[in-house]
């Protein structure tokens, strides 16, 4: 069995198995993900890891596994800065109402762009998530809450306080039927 390490596409073909390219260790390897992770700086990562940026693009196209590794790295990177804005837009920036008097205290200062670029990517699924359900979904929902509730009035009714755990699961079932 082939591990799926060293295999690299080349021109579109089907994957072939090569020897992996000069001057990359595994170490390496871990290094620079981490380090695009934690940066989203393709730079940074390669210096990080002492290797070249040609190495690093050149290992990219032909290594389909280190392809998708990076991938990975950068979409950590992307959801990282994105919390990070998102809370900014939400809590502002502490920043000092003079800097050369620490004394004059503080003022909290929000990104409204920022604020704004955020609602536009975010609005259609806070829309979607508040939005009605239609009936059918409304009735699938209510008609397996039902069932549920069915089977629980069974198991109940075999035990010693089951007046009042029927009753509360005939409440509900009313409820839900309304």
């Amino acid at each position: 069995m082939v591990k799926a390490r060293g295999m690299r596409v080349r021109g579109g073909k089907t994957p072939q198995l090569r020897k992996a390219l000069k001057g990359w260790t595994e170490a390496k390897t871990e290094r620079f993900l981490e380090t695009l992770a934690e940066s989203c700086n393709v730079t940074l990562a390669a210096e990080s890891a002492e290797v070249s940026s040609t190495s690093v693009y050149r290992r990219r196209s032909q290594d389909a596994t280190f392809r998708a590794a990076w991938g990975k790295a950068v979409a950590t990177a992307v959801a990282a800065l994105e919390m990070m804005l998102l809370k900014r837009a939400l809590h502002g920036v502490e920043r000092p109402v003079d800097i050369k008097n620490p004394e004059a205290g503080v003022l909290t200062r929000y990104d409204d762009r920022t604020a704004l670029a955020l609602l536009r990517m975010h609005r259609d699924t806070a829309v979607e998530a508040d939005g009605d359900v239609d009936a059918t979904e409304y009735q699938e929902a209510v008609e397996r809450i039902m069932a549920r509730l069915s089977r629980l009035q069974e198991r109940i009714t075999g035990t010693v306080e089951t007046k009042g755990a029927v009753d509360r699961v005939a409440t509900l079932k009313w409820l839900l039927a309304r």
